[in-house]
């Protein structure tokens, strides 16, 4: 499957992308596709090296003729969104993606593809393994855990790098150039509980909310589709006023970069209202779908008798559980007052675990505003604590403040237009990128971003589309050969 991959245009960078997803590459799992990058570098004999978080730097000398150009970070991260539909057997830690070519699209046989921001990556190591590509001298800069903490950028040590100009290579949209995005915080709720019998004359059911699109949680929020998280507390909520159900586990959701595409739970339920139970929440569930109908197609919701598990939540923690996820926020909270159709600040609930006497929610709150991003935590921190949860704050990193006056926005607007006849769409974008922290320890470095179309990321129907990579080859290289004069 993955080697038709190799024989798609640029051949260069998709051998090199095939090369990497075939290196398993979790977030903060990344030992193995760090020493991938550094035995690239070094059978390359390019100045390589590690600093001390594990972000992996590649130095090339200018070619011929534009050794009096500035240096230019072309940068990129290592690790990828692991994702997998829940019918698919694959082990990320093991397996490398497996890759399907379907028209003018790459995807992979039920999990992420990589794309973000494999293809980048791809890119720069074409680069530099190239002995006929006209650049500057170089800078590659391939940072590790960007999906799960930013920690890569966040400890890019000042002075490592003496670039004049950072190409990050991470926007998802070939039309656009990225000057700005949003920052996040980590909003984490938990709370022990006791553990009950399960009532007499108990009938128990799995819950199962399956078949939503899911997808990034900062660029695809706008798009209001469905949290199966939220959808799985309506359930319950209907179920324990209605009916006294009671929960025995739910497992909802995963990533807190990926809006939720599935949750299960097992509840149990007084047999004498079994029926009732079911009748209801059959005219719920339809109302639910109704709703999700235009967005959310192939919404499944399914409940089925099952054995009976041995312990369910304390009722009075049970309660706050499900009140404190209704009351707090998910989606869009505030759209920009300043540029038209930007998500200025959101909240996803990625996570619900329930089980073993122990709950965790996990979330996580965006925003291109300081305050806001603030307000919207304190917001969900507040629900939560009402409820008798203890929530930490964690992981916060900054937005990248947009600077229209960028010289190097101004030559790579001027050459997308020279390319394609038409202008690029100039945008900042509610996704967390890591020019703002990188930013921090480089304020001086000019920065923009830009890259291939990828549909779905953070989903297992992630694809990226095949002209378009090849669009954005060609603006790279175009790029790079009229980069200015020190």
């Amino acid at each position: 499957m993955s080697n038709a991959v190799r024989n798609l245009e640029p051949k260069i960078v998709w051998n090199h992308f095939a090369d990497l997803n075939a290196v398993p590459r979790p977030s903060k799992k990344e030992e193995r596709v760090i020493q991938f990058m550094v035995d690239f570098g070094k059978k390359l004999n390019l100045d390589t090296f590690v600093d001390k978080v594990g972000n992996v730097i590649i130095k090339k000398l200018a070619t011929k003729g534009l050794e009096d150009r500035k240096t230019v970070v072309l940068q990129s991260h290592l690790d990828m969104v692991h994702q997998k539909n829940s019918d698919t057997v694959f082990d990320f830690d093991k397996e490398g993606i497996k890759m399907l070519i379907d028209g003018d699209w790459v995807t992979a046989d039920g999990t992420t593809l990589g794309a973000d921001n494999g293809l980048g990556v791809a890119a720069i190591m074409a680069i530099l393994s190239s002995d006929n590509i006209q650049h500057p001298n170089i800078e590659a800069l391939f940072t590790i855990d960007e999906e799960t903490g930013m920690t890569g950028a966040m400890g890019l040590e000042g002075g490592i790098l003496e670039g004049d100009i950072l190409l990050n290579l991470d926007t998802e949209e070939d039309n656009e150039i990225g000057i700005g995005c949003a920052g996040g915080v980590d909003v984490t709720a938990t709370r022990n509980y006791r553990e009950e019998e399960i009532p007499k004359n108990s009938t128990a059911f799995s819950i199962s909310v399956k078949g939503l699109n899911g997808g990034h949680s900062g660029m695809d929020i706008i798009k209001e589709l469905a949290n199966a998280n939220k959808i799985m507390n309506r359930l319950l909520f209907d179920g324990f006023t209605n009916f006294g159900l009671r929960i025995s586990e739910i497992n909802g959701g995963s990533l807190r970069n990926a809006i939720p595409r599935e949750s299960f739970a097992i509840v149990t339920i007084d047999t004498i209202s079994k029926e009732a139970f079911l009748f209801e929440t059959s005219l719920l569930i339809n109302n639910i779908k109704e709703e999700f109908l235009t967005l959310e197609p192939k919404l499944t919701v399914d409940i089925q008798e099952i054995t009976a598990p041995e312990k369910v939540i304390e009722l009075g923690v049970q309660e706050g559980l499900i009140k404190s996820i209704y009351a707090a926020h998910n989606g869009v909270y505030r759209m920009s007052p300043d540029i038209a159709d930007l998500v200025e600040t959101s909240n996803n609930i990625a996570r619900v675990i329930v089980k073993n006497g122990h709950i965790k929610i996990g979330c996580l709150t965006r925003s291109s505003s300081e305050s806001n991003k603030s307000d919207l935590a304190n917001s969900l921190k507040s629900a939560f604590e009402l409820s008798g949860f203890h929530v930490d704050l964690s992981g916060e990193y900054p937005g990248w403040q947009p600077n229209v006056n960028s010289k190097i926005l101004e030559v790579v607007a001027h050459l997308y237009k020279e390319l394609h006849t038409e202008k690029a769409h100039v945008a900042a974008c509610h996704a967390g990128l890591e020019c703002g922290i990188l930013g921090q320890n480089y304020p001086d470095m000019d920065m923009v971003s830009f890259g291939p179309t990828i549909l779905g990321a953070h989903s297992p129907d992630e694809r990226a589309s095949i002209s378009s990579t090849q669009k954005f080859w060609n603006f790279l290289l175009e790029i790079l050969e009229n980069i200015p004069k020190k």
